[in-house]
């Protein structure tokens, strides 16, 4: 038997549990109020000692918050899954939906109207001092109007914190928090007063101690709450544990961790802490099991399941974290997304497998838990074990969309190829998404921007124009087109042009950071911030990167490639009539679908009609085959020149090409180019921390948002409809299996997306099931790996039960679904992001 099943969680784990599902989500003005206060009272000091003092006053005045039955303590929030506001960064969206954003369509979040009037009366101090207003007014109206216009936007570090980081947990369970103030101490006095930078970095070490100094009173504030409370306790075992709390509480994060259960308390308040000193997200716990895992082996005194249950622990309050972000983000980042990846198997530094105990305890807390957080992520080799990864496709069948799998074959040389050196290459970890980096080691400012393709192929066919404005430079009318070449010479001048413009933005943003909110506490467990006395938005770190994200490269592949096909080779549609029916949205009007206007997807009857004169010519055809000769016998019926509808005509004819997705070289090979024309161009800039600009292919769920940017494509797509998402092939285009698919994806230059991409495939429950389920899913994951793809996620589940929680939410409010590079509860996600999901191809083996 290869499938060996789960344990059941304890009591209470379920309890911890449903206090996350039932949760309703507020917004909560205290560390807005506390942040306020610390920047009015520090006017006269430099940035960075600001910043400091703004920790102090948190950590010294933020409520303490214990709930029930837990055993790992510390809390952003009064209320469970609830979140602050951090005013430093920008507010006016936040006053701006008081009124709305409890019922808007995406997160939404109640805010007391004693809330709105506390942040209301903060929000009095910050016009013209946020880092989102400092970034805007160094930006060029061109840059402003190219995110108006749904080329690429900046929003994610332009209104909150930049998060997107792993920092050195190992290093605290190891010294302390009193290990890094003596450190700074001792820096401190060996600073050279001749040196020209001895001002900022004696500024630097300063706020590291006051800072840390505040982050150990923190600690003993909930030591002090867990013995009030354990005074107050009837019941005798939970008074123990409460008291056995506080010890802890007392003990770390301020000393060395001497026992599992202080290591997981410790790593905690490191996660707790970071999240309340920026409003930054996927600030992620990175290689878990290689950090933890010395612990448990040195604790001869816990029990393996009390310490399963205190991994467990760590896994609720992962899911207690929670964000708020402005409506049209809330859309892009559906389902409440706060992206802390934590990782587990991989490599050592020297090459050896990684893979031990802890990294299958974090499988078991997957399963026990079954909450979307943490976005749980494996990373497979050719040394990884058999075992291991079978154990993986359990928890992947489980329904969960994790973990998501990374190659370690394509990112330690994507990663080398970038400047990171061997040893810290093997030691990578996932933040975010997909993003790999060298963990502690880096800011990679990953998931920066959201850079839409299809919207630069939608440009370039308009000359430059977006609507009546000329956006872009002008390369000529698509009707002049000649061949594909002249396509290509307009579309790099476009990508050129824009992602200039991206790099530009971000640059601004990435100053305004750097000026006006420096993070001495994140800062002082990123290498090699202490050694250069600068934080790591001041370029502290060991490895600086800016890592923008593409979306809507399989649209832009089957776009051209329908193009190539029908209107270069077989010349069977012109260039004019094709771009009169893109502008008339192949003649459906906007907000109308195409089955309602006669067009686009066949009726039932139009499809049986195909198939009987399919079979009729072919005794025997596979399902592939048969669903290809469909579509063709459909565009047939109603290409250009015999249909009552030409331009429904036309978009059948391009509907039926080839797509990306089916393994076929002449389409895959195109969205190949079409990708690295993105990345290529990408990497050319530089940012202000004297790191490169590194492409990834990856959407969140933008794809859907940013696809109402983009009119109609020459691939059939209508007018406004989702995108593909990340390098997936198009919903429902990749037709002939799961193998197809991944090779397909493959064949994209995923070592040079060195930011990440991201690959989504659905299975049918079946595919999974037994033994030869799990086999099968190995056997896949490896091939697809040896043809040198990056990263894949699956979600298992069949489409009727999705379809039924979108009827009755309150039945399925544990339903747990792979999004994009992070889970979400599928209740809680808009209507049109669920369905998405349901439109992806189901496969099977």
């Amino acid at each position: 038997m290869i499938e060996k099943g789960f344990t059941k969680p304890t009591d209470r784990v379920m309890r911890l549990k449903s206090q996350i599902i039932h949760a309703r989500p507020y917004v909560e003005s205290e560390r807005a109020v506390l942040a306020t206060e610390a920047y009015k009272a520090t006017e006269g000091l430099p940035a960075i000692l600001r910043r400091a003092k703004v920790a102090e006053k948190i950590f010294n005045e933020l409520p303490v918050t214990i709930r029930d039955d837990e055993l790992i303590v510390g809390a952003i929030t009064k209320n469970p899954r609830s979140t602050e506001i951090c005013p430093e960064f920008s507010f006016d969206w936040v006053e701006a939906e008081f009124d709305t954003m409890a019922t808007r369509v995406a997160d939404p979040f109640e805010i007391p109207k004693e809330t709105a009037a506390e942040l209301h009366e903060a929000f009095k101090y910050w016009p013209g001092k946020t880092t989102q207003a400092l970034a805007a007014s160094y930006m060029s109206k061109k840059a402003h109007d190219c995110m108006a216009n749904g080329v690429f936007t900046v929003g994610n570090y332009y209104f909150g914190g930049v998060g997107h980081v792993c920092v050195d947990y190992g290093k605290i369970l190891k010294i302390g928090f009193r290990g890094v103030i003596e450190q700074a101490i001792k820096l401190l006095e060996c600073l050279d007063e001749k040196d020209p930078g001895f001002i900022k970095k004696k500024q630097f070490y300063n706020a590291v101690v006051i800072s840390y100094n505040a982050a150990i009173n923190f600690a003993h504030r909930y030591a002090a709450k867990a013995e009030e409370l354990a005074r107050q306790e009837s019941n005798p075992s939970r008074k123990a544990e409460l008291e056995q709390i506080a010890k802890n509480c007392r003990r770390v994060p301020e000393n060395p961790a001497t026992t599992f259960w202080e290591a997981c308390q410790t790593m905690w308040f490191v996660q707790c802490m970071l999240q309340i000193e920026s409003s930054g997200h996927s600030i992620s716990p990175g290689r878990f099991d290689q950090y933890m895992n010395p612990y448990l082996q040195a604790d001869k005194s816990i029990s393996r399941d009390f310490a399963q249950e205190l991994v467990d622990c760590i896994w609720i309050k992962l899911n207690d974290v929670n964000k708020t972000r402005d409506e049209v983000s809330a859309q892009a980042f559906a389902g409440y997304a706060v992206f802390q990846n934590l990782c587990v198997g991989g490599q050592t530094e020297d090459g050896l497998d990684a893979t031990n105990d802890m990294s299958y305890m974090c499988m078991e807390a997957v399963a026990h838990v079954k909450l979307p957080a943490p976005s749980f992520s494996i990373r497979v080799w050719q040394g990884t074990p058999d075992e291991f990864l079978f154990r993986a496709a359990e928890v992947v069948r489980l329904g969960l969309g994790v973990p998501a799998v990374y190659n370690d074959e394509v990112i330690i040389p994507a990663l080398q190829n970038r400047g990171v050196s061997l040893a810290d290459a093997r030691d990578y970890g996932i933040v975010g998404c997909v993003e790999p980096q060298a963990i502690h080691r880096t800011e990679g400012w990953h998931d920066a921007a959201f850079f839409n393709v299809a919207k630069v192929l939608e440009i370039t066919m308009n000359n430059g124009r977006v609507g009546d404005t000329q956006l872009g430079p002008k390369t000529g009318e698509m009707t002049d087109w000649n061949s594909l070449d002249d396509f290509y010479a307009a579309f790099k001048t476009q990508m050129a042009f824009f992602v200039k413009y991206l790099a530009e933005a971000d640059n601004c943003v990435d100053l305004a950071h750097a000026e006006r909110a420096p993070l001495p506490f994140l800062s002082a467990m990123v290498d090699d911030c202490m050694g250069r006395g600068k934080s790591v938005q001041e370029g502290g770190a060991i490895y600086n990167f800016t890592g923008p994200q593409a979306f809507g490269v399989a649209d832009t592949g089957d776009s051209v490639y329908a193009m190539k096909k029908f209107v270069f080779d077989e010349k069977k549609v012109s260039m004019t009539d094709l771009k009169d029916a893109l502008d008339a949205n192949f003649g459906v009007a906007l907000g109308e679908s195409a089955q309602t206007s006669g067009g686009g997807t066949p009726s039932e009857e139009e499809v049986y009609a195909a198939v009987r004169k399919v079979l009729s010519t072919n005794s025997s055809v596979d399902v592939a085959t048969l669903k290809d000769e469909v579509y063709r016998t459909l565009a047939a019926k109603d290409s250009p020149q015999s249909g009552s509808s030409k331009y429904d005509g036309i978009r059948r004819l391009m509907d039926s090409a080839e797509c990306f997705g089916n393994d076929d070289d002449e389409v895959d090979l195109i969205a190949r180019k079409c990708a690295r024309i993105y990345c290529l161009e990408v990497e050319k800039y530089t940012n202000p921390r004297g790191g490169q600009f590194q492409a990834g292919i990856y959407p969140v769920s933008a794809n859907v948002l940013f696809g109402k940017d983009v009119g109609a494509l020459p691939d059939g797509r209508l007018a406004k409809k989702p995108l593909s998402d990340g390098v997936s092939p198009r919903q429902g285009k990749d037709a002939k299996g799961p193998t197809a698919a991944a090779n397909s994806v493959a064949k994209l230059d995923h070592f040079i997306a060195s930011n990440g991409t991201l690959y989504n495939q659905k299975f049918l429950p079946a595919a999974l099931a037994g033994d030869q389920g799990l086999q099968n899913f190995a056997s896949l994951v490896r091939s697809y790996f040896d043809h040198k793809g990056m990263h894949v996620q699956f979600n298992v589940i069949d489409r009727q039960t999705l379809l039924d929680a979108q009827k009755n939410p309150d039945a399925h409010k544990d339903l747990v679904v792979r999004v994009a590079g992070y889970s979400a509860q599928f209740v809680v996600l808009a209507k049109e992001v669920q369905d998405d999901i349901i439109s992806r191809t189901e496969q099977t083996f």
